[in-house]
């Protein structure tokens, strides 16, 4: 056990999440985030852990898996350790399959499922009509199942994240100084201020919009179909999203493309045609030119460290992450991807 000190700069989903793993390692653990904890693109409302699909592996999906099997130990402790629940649940995917082309590549792919997901979980051609009622219109009669998919709240999980450390003795503070070892995990306005510090442009924010409705399929599959996320929670509601906006002005601002994700959904999925519209969302997501994420240390800023970049993939990716990033900050062992790297 450790008794160095680390602070955390961002109460995102990275930070909070780092800051944990560094805390049951005897780390003692400062969290500043001016906003407080989950005020960024990880205070939203879709929450899927989706895996890559299982086909031409590298490193970026072997890490993934790995993240997505350690997910359901890792929700269970902090939610053991604070008492509130982060929504998760490893609920499974449907898909559409649309025609004889779709077939033949979703059959490829549960073979390649059964070979690299190491037997924890299956990729599956079913019947439509054995998916359950919560199931998209397919044109073929037929649907992928996947079984390693998840569900997660994100705001209820930072939520969680942050009773856990508090409980366990962790500070979590809008604004104080330094020590020790520091770690910035600040979003997708850290990019832009370590895309000026290095010289080059190593990532940017990419918007989000996404909607909350008042349906209950809490024991259904979430459902990717035409691009969209439809994320039943277990609170009895369905998250949509989301759109990406590369060019945007109200980083929080809801606006018609949001009208226009709802409605989409609502024919994607005909179940939804009456269900309320309990909430809208719009947050900035951190992008890294690679799509990875950004891990490891600053360089030339000794004893600084940066957790960034999780596109879309930041909740699933988050136990490994806190995982590799605790490892290397307090035993120094770095077990970092070459690809994730600044």
């Amino acid at each position: 056990m450790t008794s160095r000190d680390v602070t955390i700069r961002g109460a995102g989903i990275f930070g909070l999440s780092v800051a944990w793993a560094c805390l049951r390692r005897g780390a003692r653990v400062r969290v500043i985030d001016p906003a407080g904890p989950g005020a960024g693109s990880s205070g939203g409302v879709v929450g899927a852990l989706a895996p890559h699909v299982p086909e031409n592996w590298n490193e970026k999906k072997a890490f993934q898996l790995d993240s997505l099997l350690m997910a359901e130990g890792f929700w269970r402790g902090v939610e053991e350790a604070g008492g509130l629940s982060a929504g998760y649940g490893r609920s499974g995917r449907l898909q559409p399959i649309a025609d004889e082309a779709a077939l033949a590549l979703a059959q490829a792919r549960a073979g390649g499922a059964a070979q690299l997901w190491q037997g924890q979980a299956e990729w599956q051609v079913i019947p439509a009509a054995e998916a359950g009622a919560f199931v998209p219109p397919s044109a073929s009669g037929l649907v992928i199942r996947d079984t390693l998919t998840a569900r997660m709240f994100p705001r209820r999980a930072c939520a969680a994240l942050q009773a856990a450390l508090m409980a366990r003795g962790a500070e979590i503070v809008t604004q104080g100084e330094d020590s020790g070892a520091v770690v910035w995990a600040t979003g997708w306005r850290g990019l832009l201020d370590l895309s000026e510090a290095m010289g080059r442009k190593v990532g940017d924010g990419v918007k989000g919009q996404a909607a909350l409705l008042g349906f209950d399929a809490c024991e259904a599959p979430q459902v990717f179909v035409d691009g969209m996320h439809i994320i039943p929670h277990a609170d009895g509601t369905v998250a949509i999203g989301s759109t990406s906006e590369r060019d945007f002005e109200a980083p929080d601002a809801v606006d018609d493309q949001c009208e226009a994700l709802i409605a989409r959904a609502r024919v994607l999925m005909p179940q939804l045609a009456g269900a309320p519209v309990l909430q809208r969302w719009a947050g900035v997501r951190p992008r890294a030119r690679s799509r990875a994420p950004l891990l490891g240390a600053w360089p030339g800023r000794p004893g600084h460290y940066v957790a960034n970049g999780g596109f879309k993939i930041g909740f699933g990716m988050a136990p490994k992450v806190a995982e590799v990033m605790a490892d290397l900050i307090l035993d120094g062992h770095d077990a970092i991807p070459d690809g994730f790297r600044l």
